[in-house]
C-alpha cells in the first residue's frame, strides 16, 4: 500500500512537471513569474486536493509531514499577485490569478483579475466570457450589469458562435426584464445544440416568451431544432442540486451557506477539473459545468471522457474541505451527458 506521504510526494511533483510545462513560455520574458507560477500552481493544485480529495483517510502525522514547510493556497496566490503587481505585462499569469481567487470564492478580485488580464489580451472571446461572469458573479445581485454585457457582446464580435456568450446574453435580457429580446437571443442557438441542450433550451424559451406576452414556440421550429443537421456537441454538464426531502425537512441550514458544485476526473486525481460556487438558499439549483469553471489552466472538462460530480455545502463557508461538510453521494458520468445529472444533498449513502 503506498503511503500517504508518497501519495502527497507524487502529487506535488506531478504539479510542479506540469507547472514547468504550463511555465516554460515565461523563463525568458519574465522570470521571476516563471518561479511564481512554478511555486502556485503545485500549491494550488495539493490544497484543491484537500478541498476535494479524502484528506480524512490519510495518516494525520504523515499529513503534517508532507505539508511541513510549504505555504497555503493563499499564500501562494498572494506572491503570485505582488509578482504581477512588479510585471503585470503577464495575461496568463492574470488569467491564473482570475481562476484560482474564483476557486478560493473571492469573486471581487478574480473580477478584478480577469479585467487586468483582457488589458493585454482584449480579442480572446473565451476570456471576455470568463470575465463576464466573473463580473456578474461579483455583482451584488449576481446581475450581467452594463460592464459583463459589453464584454459579452465583444466575445461575439470576435466569435459569433460563441454559444456560452449568447447564453448569457439572453440570461442578461431576463435579468432586465426584456424578456422577447432573451427568447429572440436564444432562439438563434436551438439549430446549433445538440437535442438534449435543445430540450432544456426550449423550457428557457417558453417561460421568457410567456412572460413577454408572445405565443409559444411553434412545433415546427422546435422539430427543426431537435432534428437540424447542424446540431454540435453539448457544451459542459448540466447538473441539478438539490436536498433531500426527509433531510431538508428537519435540517436548518444558513440560506447564506456556501454550495460547491465540483466535477473531477473519474478514476484519476482528486482536484476538480470544474466548480462553481453558490448559496444553500439558490437551491435546488441547476447548473452547467463547462471548461469556464476550470480552476486551473491545465486540465479541462471536454478533454475528458468520465467524470465524478459531488455537491458539497460547506460549514465554514472556505473552499477548504472540513469535518461537519454535508456531500452528495457522488455521481460518475460519461462526457457529453445527454441528460442532466442529479446531486441530492443529505440523501443517505448506498
Amino acid at each position: 500500500m503506498v503511503s500517504p506521504a508518497v501519495l502527497y510526494a507524487v502529487i506535488v511533483l506531478a504539479a510542479i512537471l506540469l507547472a514547468a510545462a504550463v511555465a516554460w513560455p515565461l523563463r525568458r520574458g519574465s522570470p521571476r513569474l516563471f518561479v511564481a507560477v512554478l511555486v502556485a500552481l503545485p500549491v494550488m493544485a495539493l490544497s484543491l486536493y484537500r478541498i476535494v480529495g479524502t484528506p480524512q483517510a490519510l495518516d494525520p502525522d504523515a499529513v503534517q509531514v508532507a505539508e511541513a514547510g510549504m505555504p497555503s493556497m493563499e499564500e501562494a496566490v498572494a506572491e503570485l499577485e505582488a509578482t504581477l503587481e512588479r510585471d503585470p505585462a503577464q495575461p496568463e499569469g492574470w488569467r491564473l490569478l482570475a481562476r484560482a481567487q474564483a476557486a478560493l470564492g473571492n469573486r471581487e478580485r478574480a473580477r478584478d483579475a480577469y479585467l487586468s488580464a483582457l488589458q493585454h489580451i482584449p480579442d480572446d472571446p473565451d476570456l471576455l466570457v470568463e470575465a463576464a461572469q466573473a463580473v456578474a458573479q461579483a455583482h451584488p445581485d449576481h446581475l450581467f450589469d452594463a460592464q459583463a454585457l459589453g464584454l459579452l457582446q465583444q466575445a461575439l464580435a470576435h466569435d459569433p458562435d460563441n454559444q456560452r456568450a449568447r447564453w448569457f446574453i439572453g440570461v442578461a435580457h431576463r435579468q432586465r426584464g426584456e424578456d422577447a429580446q432573451a427568447a429572440a437571443v436564444w432562439e438563434e442557438l436551438l439549430p446549433v445544440v445538440d437535442a438534449a441542450t435543445a430540450n432544456a433550451l426550449r423550457q428557457q424559451i417558453a417561460l421568457a416568451r410567456d412572460a413577454a406576452g408572445l405565443p409559444p414556440l411553434p412545433a415546427q421550429d422546435a422539430g427543426q431544432a431537435t432534428t437540424g443537421q447542424s446540431a454540435a456537441p453539448a457544451e459542459g454538464l448540466r447538473v441539478r442540486v438539490r436536498l433531500d426531502e426527509d433531510f431538508a425537512a428537519r435540517a436548518r441550514l444558513d440560506g447564506d451557506a456556501v454550495v460547491f458544485v465540483v466535477a473531477r476526473a473519474a478514476g484519476g486525481p482528486p482536484m476538480p477539473v470544474a466548480v462553481e460556487r453558490h448559496a444553500v438558499r439558490d437551491l435546488p439549483l441547476d447548473v452547467v459545468l463547462d471548461d469556464g469553471d476550470s480552476p486551473m489552466p491545465t486540465v479541462k472538462l471536454s478533454t475528458l471522457q468520465e467524470v465524478e460530480l459531488v455537491a458539497r455545502i460547506s460549514a465554514t463557508g472556505s473552499a477548504n474541505r472540513s469535518e461537519g461538510d454535508l456531500e452528495s453521494a457522488p455521481v460518475r458520468v460519461r462526457v457529453p451527458a445527454d441528460a442532466p445529472v442529479e446531486l441530492v444533498i443529505g440523501a443517505p449513502h448506498r
